[in-house]
C-alpha cells in the first residue's frame, strides 16, 4: 500500500498566497473604513465590521483552494449549505457590504488584482458619494406615535381628532392589549404639520388620553424598534 503524502500546494505559489491575502486585508480594510465613516445610525456593530474583514480574506483563501477545480467548487458547496446563520442583518445596506467583501475576495483569491483594486475604489466612492449628497432621502419624514388609551369609551376616535389637527396624514398600524388588558396601546405612523413641535402633539394627545402614556417616535425608521 501507497501512503504517500501528495501536497497540492504547488498549484500555486507561495507570492499568490501573499499577494491574496495582503491584499484581501488592505481592501477589506478600506471597505471597512468606508462603512464605518458612512454608518449613521445607531446599530453600528465593530464585531460586524470585523467579520467583513475576515470574511474577505477567508474568501480569498477558498477561492484559491478551489481554483478550476470543479469537484472541489461542488464539495465547497456542499460543505457550506450546512451552515446556518441566525444573526439577523439590522440595515439593509450591511448586506451590500457582505457581498462587497466577498467579491473582492473572489477577485484576489482567483487572481484579478488589478479588477479588485479598481472595484473596491469604485464601488467605495460611490457609497461616500451617495452618504455625502444623502441620496434618494425621502422628502416626507413619518414617525411613531404609540398612545396608551382605556379600553373602554371613544378615546380612539379622540386619538384620531388630535391627529387630524396636528398631522397631514396618519395610518393605524396596531392595536394592543398592555399591562394585562387595563389598557390599548394604539400605534400610529404619522406625518406631521410643518412648525409643529413633537411635545405640541404630545401635549394634545395627553389631554384627551385620561394621562395615560405617549410616545412620539422621530426617525423610527433609523433606530431599532
Amino acid at each position: 500500500m501507497n501512503f504517500d503524502i501528495a501536497d497540492l500546494s504547488g498549484t500555486f505559489s507561495t507570492l499568490d498566497v501573499l499577494l491574496t491575502l495582503s491584499l484581501s486585508l488592505v481592501l477589506s480594510l478600506a471597505i471597512c473604513s468606508v462603512y464605518k465613516a458612512t454608518h449613521r445610525n445607531i446599530s453600528y456593530s465593530q464585531s460586524f465590521v470585523q467579520t467583513l474583514v475576515v470574511v474577505c480574506m477567508v474568501i480569498g483563501v477558498i477561492m484559491l483552494i478551489v481554483g478550476s477545480n470543479i469537484a472541489r467548487a461542488f464539495a465547497l458547496v456542499g460543505a457550506l449549505s450546512v451552515v446556518r446563520f441566525r444573526n439577523a442583518l439590522k440595515e439593509t445596506r450591511d448586506v451590500g457590504f457582505i457581498f462587497l467583501v466577498m467579491a473582492i475576495g473572489m477577485a484576489t483569491g482567483t487572481r484579478f488584482y488589478v479588477l479588485a483594486i479598481a472595484a473596491t475604489v469604485a464601488i467605495c466612492t460611490v457609497i461616500v458619494l451617495m452618504s455625502r449628497l444623502n441620496a434618494f432621502a425621502s422628502d416626507i419624514q413619518r414617525q411613531v406615535v404609540k398612545v396608551q388609551v382605556p379600553p373602554e369609551g371613544n378615546f380612539g376616535d379622540l386619538v384620531e381628532d388630535v391627529l387630524i389637527k396636528f398631522t397631514k396624514s396618519f395610518d393605524l398600524v396596531s392595536t394592543e392589549t398592555v399591562r394585562s388588558g387595563a389598557l390599548l396601546e394604539l400605534f400610529y405612523t404619522v406625518e406631521m404639520n410643518k412648525n409643529l413641535k413633537s411635545g405640541d402633539l404630545v401635549q394634545a394627545l395627553t389631554a384627551v388620553n385620561t394621562g395615560q402614556r405617549v410616545t412620539v417616535l422621530s426617525g423610527y425608521d433609523q433606530t431599532d424598534l
